[in-house]
């Protein structure tokens, strides 16, 4: 079952779900459908970065790291966008992508639906808290107590919800994410 995308696709609709769109909106100065569209973008983005990430022991421990620092209580009953704190999502989104932030942001921008490359680099610091406290949520869910999971549980847990949404088994069809943003996201950042 990990392996079935509709699960890695239900888990992007999970978050999404989330995350309240007109209030995006407002924050990031765009009409509702024009966040969600870039949002849809972004999440599987961010979530394919912290599976790279997953993939070295020193990065797979960093997110563990960060995993236990960011309460699931923050996605629970939906997000309430004053709760985030972009400059801790900043941060985030550094460590997901590096050097290589610019491009992914670039990339996504360009995309159709992407929004722009301003309204990504403002998206993605808003969205990073919030997928961090899903994932931490996930964990718990699967028996974890509420210390840091081992970096082993945190890639197998991104690679089960990833599924087909970076490869493009997803039922959008098409190249999926990863073809999009080529070979970006597999270097495994710390």
């Amino acid at each position: 079952m990990p392996d079935d995308p509709e699960v890695a696709v239900s888990a992007v609709d999970d978050i999404l779900a989330q995350i309240p769109m007109g209030q995006l909106a407002g924050r990031l100065g765009v009409d509702e459908t024009t966040a969600a569209q870039a949002a849809r973008q972004a999440v599987p983005a961010l979530l394919g970065g912290m599976e790279a990430n997953a993939k070295d022991p020193k990065g797979a421990q960093s997110l563990a790291d960060a995993l236990g620092q960011h309460s699931p209580a923050l996605v629970d009953g939906g997000v309430n966008l004053d709760d985030v704190d972009a400059n801790d999502g900043d941060k985030i989104v550094g460590h997901v992508f590096g050097d290589q932030r610019g491009e992914v942001v670039d990339r996504l921008g360009a995309t159709d639906g992407g929004g722009g490359q301003g309204l990504v680099s403002k998206l993605l610091p808003m969205l990073a808290p919030i997928v961090l406290s899903y994932l931490a949520g996930q964990l718990g869910g699967r028996g974890k107590t509420s210390a840091a999971p081992a970096g082993g549980d945190v890639g197998d847990l991104l690679g089960g919800l990833l599924g087909g949404v970076l490869g493009g088994g997803g039922s959008k069809g098409g190249g999926g994410l990863g073809d999009l943003l080529g070979g970006l996201l597999g270097g495994g950042r710390r």
